[in-house]
């Protein structure tokens, strides 16, 4: 039966034609952050990695990544591991929180996570892969999807036989990352191994590219190139929300958005700051979100002397009132 070219479905979640996925990045993809792509256009969200042997061991800070919330569905919570009885016991405790589905992360490069056999490390087994997510699949009713990558280096590209037999087994939909492990998140993604899956006829679930769009233009690009189901974005979210709607506008105008005003973008460092307090408390709110505002004032001229006043306080008021200081000093400033 031919797919509908004007929605993409994953088990009973619809998202528009050519959706935009926020990835899942640690320490980044937590709920205010999420609250803010979804605002400025994000379709579908994840939330940061999930250690399975964190949550079966209740580790506070695994737990609390299970926090999702109404108004940004549709979202899916990640999972990793190396072990199929933790793995079929973390998707369990994930199916309780009702998120709209599970995801598994294949592809996480970092060598603490490699070490254990999972993430990207799984790339060289793919029998252990089959055998991972048989067991997500088999503890959840919730649909699930899987992360990877293009495998573990140049010499062992497997990312055809990985779509292959993940989709016979259940998996919905597939986020590829088109680098390898060896290039971490470097050097040059070849997309090229994505549009090849895709013009698989076998597969039928839907593949999203990941990888190097920062910019409208390449995200239009890369659609009409490589012709991939939806495209998910990482970094480039990273301080700047908007990317999501400046992408839909310009795929469906070709014209570019205004860019956001220093209005815009104090809003969103206050938002953001507001959120991540009432999410995790006022104190660990306030650590938590110095790390955005560099990106959220990317661009500003002499802007270190207010960053300093951000990142050295632990009073909200006072962090407050520097962001007017910032939207009353370069308020005639427009943004490039």
């Amino acid at each position: 039966m031919p797919q509908n070219t004007f929605m993409i479905k994953i088990g009973n979640i619809v998202l528009p034609d050519f959706p935009l996925l926020l990835a899942p990045m640690e320490d980044v993809s937590d709920p205010p952050f999420r609250r803010l792509c979804k605002a400025h256009g994000a379709d579908l969200m994840y939330s940061e990695f999930i250690s399975s042997e964190g949550l079966i061991r209740d580790a506070i800070k695994s737990r609390q990544k299970l926090d999702i919330f109404d108004y940004e569905r549709p979202v899916g919570i990640q999972i990793f591991g190396g072990d199929e009885e933790a793995m079929a016991l973390s998707s369990q405790i994930v199916s309780t929180v009702n998120p709209d589905l599970i995801d598994i992360n294949f592809g996480c490069p970092v060598k603490k996570v490699v070490c254990k056999g999972a993430g990207a490390g799984v790339l060289k087994d793919v029998d252990l892969m089959v055998r991972l997510t048989k067991a997500v699949i088999r503890s959840t009713h919730l649909p699930v999807t899987v992360k990877t990558r293009l495998g573990w280096d140049d010499n062992s590209i497997n990312i055809d036989e990985v779509a292959e037999r993940l989709q016979d087994i259940g998996v919905q939909a597939l986020s590829i990352h088109a680098r390898t492990r060896a290039q971490m998140y470097k050097g040059h993604s070849d997309w090229s191994h994505i549009a090849r899956v895709k013009n698989n006829p076998r597969i039928t679930m839907p593949i999203f590219g990941n990888g190097d769009i920062d910019s409208p233009e390449k995200a239009l690009e890369y659609k009409n190139r490589y012709g991939m189901d939806g495209i998910m974005i990482g970094r480039a979210a990273i301080g700047y929300p908007w990317i999501f709607n400046e992408i839909k506008h310009y795929m469906k105008t070709g014209e570019h958005l205004p860019k956001p005003t220093i209005i815009n973008r104090v809003e969103a460092a206050k938002n953001h700051l507001q959120w991540a307090m009432d999410w995790k408390g006022e104190k660990l709110g306030i650590l938590e979100t110095r790390r955005h505002y560099t990106n959220y004032f990317k661009g500003l001229p002499n802007f270190k002397e207010y960053r300093m006043k951000m990142v050295s306080s632990e009073n909200p008021e006072y962090i407050f009132q520097v962001f007017d200081e910032v939207l009353q000093k370069f308020s005639d400033l427009e943004m490039v």
